[in-house]
């Protein structure tokens, strides 16, 4: 089977606590990974940003020690802070999943838990 690299796209918010980022990144990269079909394999790699007032938990740390449903301690992740702009969402965390994936797959971005007000057309 013929396969292309794809971005995978999702936003969650949480609360400024070691549980609340931990549960909030799981449910998110875990709906991510089954509604697109994407196994441990086929990932490149996996970046978040996460609002300035989210400083409790690393969200890399929350997908390693998560219960997401595929292996992930030996992708690469990376993390940073999202650019700070007038009226922005707060307490938010955005994940982009970099993943070979059949060609020709649908994929299915993933805002919730206040997020789909980034992206409304993502989120129906």
């Amino acid at each position: 089977m013929e396969k292309r690299i794809f971005a995978i796209r999702g936003a969650t918010r949480a609360e400024n606590s070691r549980e609340s980022i931990l549960q909030n990144v799981e449910s998110l990269c875990k709906e991510i990974f089954e509604k697109n079909n994407v196994l441990s394999e086929d990932i490149v790699s996996i970046m978040f940003t996460q609002t300035r007032d989210l400083d409790e938990l690393n969200p890399c740390y929350a997908l390693r020690h998560g219960d997401v449903g595929i292996d992930v301690s030996s992708i690469a992740l990376f993390s940073t802070n999202e650019l700070e702009i007038k009226g922005m969402l707060s307490r938010t965390i955005r994940v982009m999943v970099t993943a070979y994936l059949p060609h020709g797959s649908k994929i299915s971005h993933v805002y919730k838990n206040g997020a789909e007000f980034l992206r409304p057309d993502f989120a129906k």
